[in-house]
């Protein structure tokens, strides 16, 4: 079989591999198509901290069931999935509490085990969720970047009055853009970007204000407008402190991805205004709940898709989503 894999930091290789067979408790999917994350092209440059090398990339897939490992039931081949790239121990404390996405023993499948850029790949028969009918085939595999935008969603428990802000119109902006008006129908969403053809796409799913941020401060063109609820999915370290100023008193923030720069907010700037701040990583069992919006035509996928790309292809397709933000926002890959 074909699998990508980053042989170390900086060097992609498209590789033939022998047939993982499902261990006991595992499923063996045969992949069909898989989307490119940010996350994948920091493993291929040596940015991400958890990586281990060499590693086959990818942990946004959608595929069919071909075998299955003991103890998993024979009727489960030829179901097809989207697969939870989060592997975790169940009895640790995270666990006990629901919050698996933090696990003391976290695996993350496409990070420290094998993922999705490959013709087939091995998981835990409980991560790999049934797709229903009514989700094509091509859009199946962004089930997991919608689980972002679900799981910080739950932190924040977004209410019919809020006004959101949203930094950040790439796809993790996007997908959270959605939820909050297709499922949480908030009463305002203002999204802020650098790039006016990503407040184009913000616009397309469904943000009621974008504002270009690269010259004017927001807090100028908000006009004293208090956010009520604010998400960054940008995560430049200075703009923790521009969601505090800006956030109303008794708001959330909700705070996605791992900068490593230190960032300075005070105590006063959040106590004074009682503001709750949460962090979010990965998904905690969010499959279920992304399929339902999916399959009740609350959320538009298709309207993240620019690029449809096949696998041996994908050197050029990571380029593209890494080099080339003003037309390109996912790329999915076309595998089998």
């Amino acid at each position: 079989m074909k699998s990508v894999v980053i042989a170390e930091p900086g060097k992609l290789v498209l590789e033939t591999r022998a047939l993982p067979e499902p261990a006991a408790g595992e499923v063996r999917v045969k992949v069909k198509f898989a989307s490119i994350c940010g996350s994948d092209v920091h493993i291929w440059h040596g940015h991400n901290p958890f990586a281990r090398y060499p590693r086959v990339i990818g942990h946004e897939f959608f595929g069919v069931i071909d075998a299955v490992g003991a103890g998993v039931e024979a009727a489960r081949i030829g179901e097809r999935v989207a697969v939870d790239p989060v592997v975790s121990c169940g009895h640790c404390y995270p666990c006990s509490v629901g919050r698996p996405n933090v696990c003391s023993e976290l695996q993350v499948i496409g990070v420290h085990r094998d993922g999705g850029f490959s013709d087939y790949a091995v998981a835990p028969a409980r991560n790999a969720y049934r797709v229903p009918e009514a989700i094509p085939d091509k859009l199946a595999s962004l089930i997991e970047p919608f689980t972002i935008a679900a799981n910080i969603c739950a932190f924040l428990q977004p209410q019919p009055n809020d006004v959101a802000l949203i930094f950040g119109a790439g796809p993790m902006g996007l997908t959270a853009i959605q939820a909050l008006k297709g499922v949480y129908k908030v009463k305002k969403v203002i999204v802020a970007d650098r790039l006016p053809e990503r407040l184009a796409m913000a616009k397309e799913s469904g943000a009621d204000v974008t504002l270009d941020n690269s010259e004017i401060p927001l807090a100028a063109q908000l006009e004293g407008e208090k956010p009520t609820l604010i998400i960054d999915a940008a995560c430049h370290p200075a703009i923790l402190a521009e969601a505090v100023a800006l956030a109303s008193p008794a708001a959330r923030i909700g705070l996605l991805g791992f900068s490593g720069e230190p960032c300075t907010v005070t105590q006063q700037s959040l106590t004074s205004k009682e503001l709750s701040l949460f962090t979010s990583r990965l998904n905690s069992q969010r499959f279920p709940q992304v399929i339902e919006w999916m399959e009740k035509g609350l959320i538009a996928p298709e309207k993240l898709v620019t690029h449809y790309l096949p696998l041996n292809d994908v050197e050029a397709a990571m380029t593209l989503f890494e080099k080339d933000p003003r037309s390109c926002c996912k790329v999915i890959l076309e595998v089998s």
